[in-house]
């Protein structure tokens, strides 16, 4: 149900980020065709390396290349995709989301994006159940994004409670889930 697929996987600033190398490798074994777009701060949770090499793709954070001035155009990148991804999504992210704040790669794609747009929030307990979060959440709602629920768990912070992205393996089901359900309409 992935074959051919265009996914855009967003990688924001969480310690859920490790499991994106997982959910890049999951889709790229169905069929998928991947780019990872991570923000600045995701780079200090898991390596750019790591994801072009899973994904078979550059990795881009940046506006444009320092070095030759090639830009990496968030209007090209939001025509392409079937789907874009933002697994883990951090309550920053879903905050500036919801504004319409775009100081990064990955916000200035979601605002251009043509396609679907699906959410694996990231964060503690109390993060995930603050009102300015659930507030934001519901305003993406608003705007046709989906969610898939985080689990209930043991968080980083050594807290058990709801906030714990997504296994990879279920999030990749949900993403087979909402094709089959594309297909149908």
């Amino acid at each position: 149900m992935l074959k051919d697929k265009k996914i855009i996987l967003g990688v924001t600033a969480s310690i859920a980020a490790y499991k994106a190398a997982t959910l890049v490798r999951l889709l790229v074994k169905e069929g998928a065709e991947v780019k990872v777009i991570m923000t600045p701060y995701a780079k200090e949770f898991i390596s750019p390396v790591t994801m072009a090499t899973l994904s078979k793709n550059t990795v881009l954070s940046d506006f444009f290349k320092h070095d030759d001035g090639e830009w990496n155009s968030h209007v090209d990148l939001g025509i392409w995709a079937d789907v874009l991804l933002v697994a883990p999504t951090t309550a920053n992210t879903m905050a500036k989301m919801a504004h319409g704040i775009c100081d990064n790669l990955l916000l200035t794609t979601y605002l251009s994006a043509k396609c679907p747009v699906v959410h694996a929030p990231a964060m503690d307990l109390d993060m995930f159940k603050h009102p300015a979060t659930l507030r934001n959440m519901d305003i993406l709602r608003s705007y046709g994004d989906r969610f898939i629920e985080p689990s209930s768990g043991e968080l980083a912070s050594g807290l058990y409670g709801k906030g714990r992205m997504e296994d990879p393996e279920k999030i990749v089901e949900k993403l087979k889930e909402f094709f089959a359900s594309k297909k149908k309409d």
